[in-house]
Parts: structure tokens; sequence; C-alpha cells
């Protein structure tokens, strides 16, 4: 069987997965969906719509055949192995990531009633993201970033920026702290998309790969006081009929920094015993409307490992030393000096 043949196979696969009977959805003992399980998102499905597509939100079979085999492709040319004469990257360049060995973005796109999506938006009509307001503009100015310009030198020395003065200028990614994109509103990311799900009457937890984080859905609940927040806010839910609505909302911006006036709206509707339909609306003052999105959970064999982060392999002390050393080079340049010697 040709590589054009599996392929197609596996999206037909994949588009049959939203048909399926009440009878198909597992229960628990009280009659509700039974949720509980390890979930895998991944998915060549982008969060926004590529600009080409505009204000369409389907792919043919075909073009969703085409992505699949060009994601085939680079996953296996990534594959090869290094040159081992190739030179070592200008000073100052992108030296590259990880190995393509630890990315998981799925080998397809999703379908939901047999139609391939363009994007996981789904609203705003043009599948990207609204504009940002005038709030949302002065709440990014100082705020930090996932990643600084290298340019093999201390130079924010002249700038004024602070990229490296400590963790707590960094992202809470970067710290190993959480990692929104990942947590409330749920997208595919390039790696870590593993999510499990435990449940009992009262509650639901979600368990998100990427950070280790637990979130905690309580049913038939109101929300705490507005002063008790989390970095993933506070969540409640409730059935409607055999969809569990979860709402969200008390959020950090980070550590004792409040997020005002976001709220996440989710919905997780069971397909059958293989899967879920995720769904979530996003009401955000940053943004000049709302936005909303879906896309398919399939049900896998997987567990989540720890995720163990910077906690054991030093990188983050690695990368303040770095920047120290640069800038004692930065500063005896400056003065007229020689350098440190030892790298």
């Amino acid at each position: 069987m040709n590589q054009r043949a599996i392929t197609l196979i596996g999206l037909v696969l994949t588009a049959s997965a939203v048909i399926a009977a009440d009878s198909e959805i597992p229960r628990t003992a009280s009659g509700k969906p039974d949720l509980s399980g390890n979930y895998d998102i991944s998915s060549l499905t982008p969060f926004q719509r590529p600009r080409k597509y505009g204000e369409q939100l389907f792919l043919t079979r075909e073009e969703a055949e085409t992505i699949a085999k060009g994601a085939a492709d680079y996953r296996r040319q990534r594959a090869s192995n290094s040159d081992p004469n190739r030179k070592a990257p200008p000073l100052g360049a992108n030296v590259g990531d990880y190995n393509y060995f630890w990315y998981e973005f799925g080998k397809d796109g999703f379908a939901i009633d047999g139609k391939f999506r363009t994007s996981i938006l789904t609203d705003p009509s043009n599948g990207r993201m609204p504009a940002l307001t005038d709030h949302g503009k002065a709440r990014r100015v100082g705020l930090p970033r996932f990643a600084w310009q290298n340019k093999g030198n201390a130079w924010w020395l002249e700038t004024g920026d602070t990229p490296y003065d400590g963790p707590e200028t960094m992202v809470l990614g970067i710290r190993c702290i959480y990692q929104p994109t990942a947590s409330v509103p749920i997208r595919p990311l390039p790696y870590n998309n593993l999510k499990t799900i435990v449940q009992t009457d009262d509650h639901v937890v979600i368990h998100i790969e990427w950070m280790h984080w637990a979130r905690i859905v309580r049913i038939d609940s109101a929300h705490l006081p507005a002063e008790m927040r989390s970095l993933s806010g506070d969540s409640i839910g409730w059935w409607e009929d055999d969809v569990l609505v979860v709402e969200t909302t008390n959020f950090l911006a980070s550590p004792g920094v409040p997020r005002q006036g976001l709220r996440v709206v989710e919905r997780l509707s069971p397909i059958d015993a293989k899967g879920l339909l995720y769904q979530f609306t996003v009401e955000d003052p940053d943004y000049k409307a709302p936005y909303s999105g879906e896309l398919l959970w399939p049900k896998t064999e997987q567990h989540a490992y720890e995720y163990a982060c910077h906690e054991g392999n030093y990188a983050m002390g690695t990368m303040l030393r770095g920047a120290r050393l640069q800038e004692k080079e930065w500063l005896a340049k400056k003065n007229g000096l020689s350098g440190p010697k030892n790298r």
C-alpha cells in the first residue's frame, strides 16, 4: 500500500469519528457521559487560518491529503542524520532547537462532520485572532518575551531591556511554571499534547501534560470570590444534556497579578468511546471581539509522564550565567580592556 493510500485511510477514519449513536457513549453509574481517559490532541490543523484561505473554513479531501503527505515528507527529511562536517553557526546566529524527534505535530488534520478544517479558530469568520484593543496593546508593553534576538553580545546594556536579569523577567513557560496556551483554552502545540480526564459526579480534573498542570472543575458550583485566583483561573461546570460546559474566570496574569475581565467557556461533547469534540469561546478585554474554535480530542492508549523541564536540565542557570559572561565581555570592550578568556 503506498503512502497516498495510507494517508487517505487515516483521514477517512478521522472524518468518521464524529458519526456515533447515543448507545456508543460510555456513561458513569449516574448516567452522565464518562469523559475519563487519555487524549492526544496533536494535529496539523493550525490554530489560526493561513491568510490564503480567507473565510474558507473547509479543505477538500485532496488538500488535506496533500498537507498530511507534506508533513510526513518533512518528518523524514528532519529525521535524517546531520552532516558531521557542517560548520559551526555564525556568532549570534540562530543555533536551532530540539531534534525533530521530540516534536509531536500530529500526522494529519482533523475533520468534523466529514469536513476538514483550515483552522481551529472558527470565529471571527476569517479564522484569525481579533485585533488588539488599546488596553491589550498597553498591557503588552513591558511583558516578558518568549524569545529575544541573539546578537552574540550583551546588546541589552545599551537598549535598557532586561531579558536576562533573572528568572522573573522571563515568561512563565520558560520558568516552567505555567503554559497558558496548553491549559485554557486548550489547543494543540508542537509537543506535550496529552490530556487526561478524571471524573466524579462532583468534579472533573483535566490534567495538562505541558507543565504537569491539573485543572479542577467543580460541577454545579459557584465561582470562588474574585480575590481567589489562579494562573488557569477558577473553573466551574454543568451538564447540558450530554455536553459538559465549563466556565473559567478569576485568572492571574502572573503570580500575584490579577488578569481582569478574561472569561473562557468550553464545551466537551462525547462523540463515542473514541473521543470528544472540544469547543471554546474566549472573552478577553485585550481583543476587540470574542473568539471561538473547535477541535477533536481522540482517545489514546498513551500516558503522560512527568514534565521535568528546567528543574532537571539546568537550562535556566546556564542562560543566566551566559548573560553575565556576555555582560563582562561587553563592559570590558567598552572600557578598552581584554574580555574574559574562559567560556
